[in-house]
């Protein structure tokens, strides 16, 4: 005779329908986690701080 813990016996879904197990990305690996917030265009920032032998 086998004996069936609780976790034998429960369902498992194996669908792709639901939320994923583990997500690409954590709230906190993100700019705002870091509370830090992307500008839409970066590209003004970056030429007024590029070095000046850059000409």
């Amino acid at each position: 005779m086998t004996s069936h813990e609780p976790d034998d016996l429960r369902p498992v879904d194996f669908s792709e329908d639901g939320l994923p197990v583990l997500p690409d990305q954590t709230s906190d690996d993100t700019d705002l986690g870091w509370s830090e917030w992307r500008e839409a265009d970066d590209d003004a920032r970056l030429i007024e701080d590029r070095p000046p032998h850059w000409g």
